[in-house]
Order: C-alpha cells, then sequence, then structure tokens
C-alpha cells in the first residue's frame, strides 16, 4: 500500500512514538528485576525469609507495561513481622510498586501460581 506523502512525516512520528515508549518499558523492566533481588535482600537480611520469588508480569515481558509493578512472595517470615516485611518492600522505588505476598494468608490458587511459576530470587 502506497502512502500518501503528505501523511509521512505523521507515520514517521508515530513510530518515534512508539519506539521511545518500548525503550521506557524496556528501561522499567530492567529496573523492575532490579528492584526484585533489592526486595529479596531486605526481605533475607532484615526479616529472615528463607525462599523469595517472583510472579506475575514481571516473567512475561511482553505483557509488563509502562504500569506494571514488581509482585514476590517470600517464606519464612514471621507472622508478626509480615507488614513491616511489605511496608519495607513496597515503595523501595518512587515509581515501582513492590508487592509481597504472604504465602500463609494468600489463597490456595494463588500460592499454587506461585510455587508452579514463581523464578527464585
Amino acid at each position: 500500500m502506497t502512502v500518501p506523502e503528505q501523511w509521512k512525516p505523521y507515520i514517521e512520528t508515530l513510530r518515534q512514538r512508539d519506539r521511545a515508549e518500548k525503550e521506557r518499558v524496556q528501561r522499567r523492566y530492567e529496573r523492575a528485576w532490579e528492584l526484585a533481588r533489592q526486595a529479596a535482600e531486605v526481605l533475607r537480611r532484615d526479616f529472615g525469609a528463607t525462599r523469595v520469588v517472583v510472579f506475575g508480569s514481571l516473567l512475561r515481558p511482553s505483557m509488563f507495561g509502562a504500569r506494571s509493578d514488581v509482585d514476590i512472595a517470600a517464606w519464612g517470615i514471621q507472622p508478626q513481622d509480615t507488614l513491616r516485611a511489605m511496608s519495607a518492600v513496597a515503595y523501595l522505588d518512587k515509581e515501582i510498586e513492590v508487592n509481597l505476598v504472604d504465602v500463609n494468608t494468600c489463597k490456595p490458587g494463588i500460592l499454587q501460581v506461585i510455587e508452579r511459576e514463581g523464578v527464585e530470587v
């Protein structure tokens, strides 16, 4: 299909915007993995976590987008420390939220997905 000459500048602008957005998402994706590793370190060091896994959109780059967050689950945290642990990792970054799932209280179906698909960090 031939594109009319007067449309070409607009099409190029759209392509540039698309490339820029993909680059932003890629940087966010890389930062999200850094945060996952940082959160795992905090949970192990400060809360005695014995296992930390990432799950959700971070494991599927094609599903990770401009508003995606980091979903992690941890084992070995004492129940009385769970809320403090959640708070400690939630805002490690101003732009990307880290969500810690309490494996002791989450729904069994969610736990099955986490155990089946989660990647240890």
